[in-house]
């Protein structure tokens, strides 16, 4: 069961039924994709951040970084991230929720980067579409590529140290969290009202950059030709990954809408790393997640997080061909 259908058939509702778009016309499909994702996407930073102010509640952001900065966990803090990313069945726009959750509850921000990027990359619908499109083996070597491209990824990241890099929406968000865990009295129900302002709060001061980059993304979904790219990104390309994934971080899709993309893309023979690092780039990177992380995160740290999971999506892909 989808539990975004009742969204999805108001987004339909208001673009064919109130403004009277032909279906399947670029117009359409932009309207229609932005008021699904505004409403999703808006309605899960709300609630995260609601269950994230819960959680604070019973867990003390303090003792949760205490926990994680003084006890070694030998970098298992990263793999359970990795593997919370993959069960969870977000594109790479609506996993910003759940990563300001976790910066807002204190968890490292390496760990926090793990879960950012498996998420969008693995979910159970595109698992469930990559079996029947490409068969268990190579659905097993890409789940297990995005997974250890999460943890590894989470982990350098972590390693630079880049907690400075965040904005100070960030910084004034944990502090207030530290601020609460001192002053709350009373049982949780009394705490409620301020946890639901405290979630309104942050979806005002976020709402903006979200439309921008939802509107970027639903351009990009109703106008950008497919057949523009196969040009660019065929087998007698020897830079046809590095092409491949330039091309792809600008767009803007989730894994089970870019799977019939790709599929078609090795049925023209483009080699399936080249198509796989193109998916990867498309799902696991955005211009539209940028705009949504440009809130959270200064330049230089945005830049260095595109620039390195980049990397590793391009080294994937020449791995790809190699073994596939």
């Amino acid at each position: 069961m989808d539990i975004f259908q009742p969204i999805q058939s108001f987004s339909d509702l208001v673009t064919y039924n109130l403004f009277h778009l032909i279906k399947n016309s670029n117009l359409a499909n932009s309207v229609n994709f932005f008021i699904y994702d505004s409403i999703k996407i808006i309605i899960l930073l709300f609630i995260i951040s609601f269950i994230m102010g819960i959680i604070n509640f019973y867990f003390p952001v303090e003792k949760v970084r205490n926990f994680l900065s003084k006890n070694k966990l030998y970098g298992l803090e990263y793999i359970i991230a990795s593997l919370f990313g993959a069960v969870t069945p977000f594109c790479s726009c609506s996993s910003i929720p759940l990563f300001i959750g976790f910066v807002k509850g204190g968890i490292p921000l390496g760990v926090t980067f793990s879960f950012l990027i498996t998420s969008p990359l693995v979910n159970e619908v595109a698992v469930a579409m990559f079996i029947g499109m490409f068969g268990l083996r190579i659905t097993s070597i890409y789940v297990i590529s995005a997974i250890l491209l999460g943890i590894i990824g989470g982990f350098v990241l972590g390693k630079l140290k880049l907690e400075n890099e965040l904005t100070d929406f960030v910084k004034n968000i944990r502090e207030n969290n530290a601020a609460q865990v001192i002053i709350k009295k009373g049982t949780i129900f009394k705490n409620i009202p301020s946890i639901l302002r405290e979630s309104l709060s942050i979806v005002k001061k976020v709402l903006l950059y979200i439309l921008i980059g939802i509107s970027i993304g639903a351009a990009i979904h109703g106008f950008v030709p497919t057949g523009f790219f196969e040009h660019y990104i065929s087998k007698d390309n020897p830079f046809a990954v590095p092409v491949a994934v330039l091309i792809g971080v600008p767009m803007y899709s989730n894994a089970a809408g870019v799977l019939p993309i790709i599929q078609a893309l090795i049925q023209k023979g483009v080699p399936i790393g080249t198509a796989l690092a193109f998916m990867m780039a498309i799902v696991g990177l955005s211009l539209p997640e940028a705009i949504l992380l440009k809130k959270v995160m200064k330049m230089k740290l945005l830049l260095i997080f595109f620039g390195l999971i980049s990397l590793f999506i391009i080294i994937l892909g020449y791995l790809f061909n190699i073994i596939l």
